[in-house]
């Protein structure tokens, strides 16, 4: 949050499993499409939250198998855990201390074992802060009616969240998703960087404390499960700020931002072609986002192959730009848009694609910038990363962001000798 120097135009908190990530969709199509918006039009002035009932170790696991942004904020745990995601994970420590009141585990597990139908979740999935268990519906609602009095005569204070038909939480009394991102939000007020849009995105009924959160807007995306269908008929059908999307996962919190008129609602996935990569706006993120976006393309063979294109891709280079590969070879920008021909459409047969992370950028001089990003290719289901340096300037004379310069190094664990298919 320290990134910013007021008030985040937008807080957007997402669900990972089946509502910003869709199980069901090999190709992570929306995921991608949302990835492209966020990083070319919010990432720069906005705030990524994720909140998820998996643990920050089954977060980043997740993270490996699908084309996950790194957020600003992670809620993990159910919320019983924050952790502000910069160049280092921290954790709060305020809150922690926090759940820690009115709060006893060993307490908590000696009167859950008292009800046989409870089947305790794997280690993996326990807490400091959060017990888990398997059980039924027909037996959770039993056990929801008398658990919380039973603790509370021994001095420990509850929350019991049920989820998706089987997963049953026990969370210190404060803590829960909502509990969590009310922490947040009042963090933001006192530092005076409290926004005045908010959007909650979720499916399932863990999701539902976030749409008790007055000023915020809501969406449930139409893949959502019985329960939080059942929350919304109950306690939102008739509120306009709560919405059931038409849409799933990814795809449905995109179409919030456009019904509710929040920013940018378009990808940059879904207008751009050859033609549209030439439309430039002075706008650094979104220009590097189009242009890999643009590169996705022709390696998949997704643009036609054309001495104009490449043509057109040096006018927004300088003749005395550098590229320099991740290996630390370097060649003029322009050699390497040369190199591009060989390998239009070798991409098309290895799901090929291309996302950018953490997007940012600052002026060095009245009319240049500094991009700053890290770049991920998939390719034949394995990734390979790179921290990424840009430097453009404006051609006045044109009204077009010029690339100057090219940098990039590989991430921490990734390497390769493979120079012919790592252009840029």
């Amino acid at each position: 949050m320290d990134r910013l120097d007021g008030p985040p135009r937008l807080i957007l908190v997402a669900d990972l499993d089946c509502t910003l990530v869709d199980h069901d969709d090999p190709e992570n199509t929306h995921l991608l499409r949302f990835n492209a918006l966020w990083e070319a039009h919010y990432r720069h002035d906005s705030l990524l939250v994720y909140s998820t009932g998996r643990s920050m170790l089954s977060y980043l696991n997740l993270g490996k198998k699908k084309p996950l942004l790194t957020p600003d904020i992670a809620i993990t745990s159910v919320g019983s855990e924050i952790a502000y995601c910069g160049e280092l994970v921290v954790f709060d420590d305020v809150w922690v201390a926090r759940l820690s009141e009115m709060w006893n585990r060993d307490i908590v597990v000696e009167e859950t074992s008292k009800f046989p139908q409870l089947e305790p979740q794997p280690e993996r999935s326990q807490e400091q802060h959060k017990v888990s268990f398997y059980v039924e519906r027909e037996h959770a609602v039993e056990i929801m009616k008398v658990l919380p009095g039973i603790l509370m005569e021994r001095g420990v204070d509850v929350k019991m969240v049920y989820s998706n038909d089987y997963a049953f939480d026990v969370l210190p009394g404060k803590s829960g998703k909502g509990g969590a991102l009310t922490y947040l939000l009042e963090k933001l007020e006192n530092e005076g960087k409290q926004s005045s849009n908010i959007l909650v995105c979720g499916d399932s009924g863990n999701d539902a404390e976030l749409f008790n959160i007055s000023q915020a807007y809501g969406v449930l995306v139409s893949n959502s499960h019985k329960e939080l269908l059942q929350w919304h008929e109950e306690n939102a059908k008739d509120n306009p700020n709560i919405i059931l999307a038409s849409e799933r996962c990814a795809a449905g919190i995109i179409e919030a931002l456009q019904r509710f008129n929040l920013g940018p609602s378009f990808s940059p996935r879904d207008v751009l072609d050859a033609e549209h990569f030439q439309e430039e706006v002075l706008d650094p993120a979104h220009e590097v986002v189009q242009f890999y976006l643009f590169y996705e393309k022709w390696r998949s063979g997704e643009v036609d192959k054309s001495d104009k294109c490449l043509k057109n891709l040096k006018s927004l280079s300088s003749p005395l730009g550098i590229f320099v590969h991740p290996s630390g070879v370097e060649k003029p920008i322009h050699e390497w848009i040369d190199d591009l021909k060989t390998l239009h459409g070798e991409g098309k047969e290895k799901q090929f694609h291309i996302w950018l992370d953490r997007v940012l950028f600052s002026h060095i001089s009245s009319d240049t910038w500094i991009v700053k990003f890290d770049k991920h290719e998939l390719s034949e289901g394995k990734v390979r990363s790179c921290s990424t340096r840009v430097l453009l300037s404006c051609q006045e004379e044109k009204q077009k962001l010029a690339w100057m310069h090219i940098h990039q190094s590989w991430l921490a664990g990734f390497c390769s000798d493979d120079q012919e298919t790592w252009i840029f």
